[in-house]
């Protein structure tokens, strides 16, 4: 009785490992390849539950759009201009039997696209000059680099969806260089407007001094002339004054001397009593007696 319930357990283990091992499910992002012994015997890209054989085994492949980078290439332009390339691309696997037979998986896959794409890229970018890949016919160098790579995917099962280019830049001591060259012209082209600067503030100086000096002579020149005509005509005025009364003339410019010359408190004068200079002090009628 132990023996034959022992059995019936092992028995039921076996049923049932079998039955596991011969059910399968497939989602909505897989398609599914069915082997035996390495072989494939059947494709499976449909979702759901299936079932195979307890001793046949599944290899499960994305059906999603799968996104493959691609390092760094650094190639010559046909301008002769070493460049560094960072791009990428997409793509999707639509025969899985055929992936299978040819690069086996996915990372074999990306191993082969990454080669075909590399060598695309050198090929195509290394007919164009630099400038170009910097416009907007770099969308349509992507397309034939696309169509290139994708005549040689499909014999992997493979299809290239899109390629695209992340950057195109110059090697680090290019652009080093570059911006050392560019820098060297903005100075120089500083130096040139700083000494044009300088050139237009001398000429603008000089011509200003000269206007000034100019200005200035015109203003002394005219300022003598008036000063000259206001001499002769005080001359004038004081010769009409002395013609018509000269006893009042002497005595109007003796006061005058009389307040320039005592004007002062600290004047002293040291003169002879009897001196002309006082004589309308000492006997003040003389203005009546000449007169």
């Amino acid at each position: 009785m132990l023996k034959s319930f022992s059995f019936r357990i092992v028995l039921l283990v076996i049923i049932l490992t079998g039955g596991y091992m011969s059910i399968f499910t497939v989602t909505e992002t897989e398609q599914t390849l069915v082997l035996q012994f390495g072989n494939p015997i059947r494709t499976v890209q449909e979702p759901g539950l299936y079932f195979k054989l307890p001793w046949q085994s599944t290899l499960y492949l994305d059906k999603r759009i799968l996104n493959l980078n691609i390092p760094e290439q650094e190639l010559i332009a046909s301008d002769q201009k070493r460049l560094v390339v960072d791009a990428f691309a997409r793509y999707r696997i639509i025969d899985p039997l055929r992936t299978y037979q040819r690069v086996f998986n996915e990372l074999g896959a990306n191993n082969r696209l990454q080669a075909l794409l590399t060598s695309s890229l050198r090929q195509v970018l290394g007919r164009e000059v630099f400038s170009t890949l910097l416009s907007g016919e770099r969308a349509v160098l992507m397309q034939i680099i696309r169509d290139n790579v994708n005549a040689e995917a499909q014999d992997l099962g493979l299809e290239i969806v899109d390629v695209r280019i992340r950057r195109v830049d110059l090697p680090e001591a290019n652009s080093n260089a570059i911006y050392q060259r560019m820098q060297t012209e903005r100075e120089r082209e500083a130096r040139e407007a700083r000494a044009e600067g300088r050139e237009q503030e001398a000429r603008v100086r000089a011509q200003a001094d000269r206007e000034v000096t100019v200005l200035l002579a015109e203003s002394q020149r005219d300022a003598e002339i008036l000063r000259g005509e206001g001499d002769a005509r005080v001359v004038q005025i004081f010769a009409d004054a002395y013609g018509r009364d000269e006893a009042f003339f002497e005595f109007y410019r003796s006061m005058q001397a009389y307040r320039i010359a005592l004007g002062n408190d600290d004047t002293t004068l040291i003169l002879s009593p009897d001196s002309e200079f006082f004589k309308f002090f000492l006997n003040p009628s003389n203005f009546e007696v000449n007169r």
